[in-house]
């Protein structure tokens, strides 16, 4: 499967793009997705890091970028693994057919799908700092990710997957 492509093409037609990847997709394959997208949005926060380490250097980069790294790297998955597996409740509740694996593979794919917006708002708020432009730049990111979750959940909801 290609990463890329599907990355892009996750912006115009979601459902696709989660129903080709759920064929055939295993746990390994959900896991690696959740680190790379959990990867991504740690470098997406560098740039603030810096700029708050230069702002206030009582907290050095290391310890900023240390940190950042534990919530995404460590703590971020299981959280997401939860908030999958409350999607998928929430989805059966409303009729859904789908299984907790593709619940899980539709929210770590939105995660992965969104990092360039996530790598577009850390540029935005790191350079430029507080203020409306990161603002608007966060609030489309967070758009971005919520559309691909939610049309991925539909398609996963959709019907059991194999």
């Amino acid at each position: 499967m290609a990463l890329i492509p599907d990355i892009l093409a996750s912006y115009r037609a979601p459902r696709a793009v989660l129903r080709r990847r759920l064929t055939g997709a295993d746990e390994v394959h959900a896991l690696v997705t959740l680190i790379l997208g959990c990867l991504m949005v740690w470098v997406a926060h560098w740039p603030v890091a810096a700029r708050d380490a230069h702002l206030d250097p009582s907290i050095p980069l290391g310890g900023r970028l240390t940190g950042a790294g534990v919530a995404w790297m460590f703590i971020a998955p299981v959280l997401l693994y939860v908030l999958a597996a409350l999607g998928h409740v929430i989805a059966r509740a409303f009729g859904g057919q789908g299984s907790f694996f593709s619940a899980r593979l539709a929210l770590f794919w939105a995660l992965l799908a969104s990092a360039p917006l996530f790598l577009l708002n850390g540029l935005v708020s790191g350079f430029i700092g507080t203020g409306t432009g990161a603002t608007i730049v966060g609030l489309i990111a967070l758009l971005g990710f919520l559309r691909i979750y939610l049309l991925g959940l539909i398609e996963a909801e959709a019907k059991p997957h194999e």
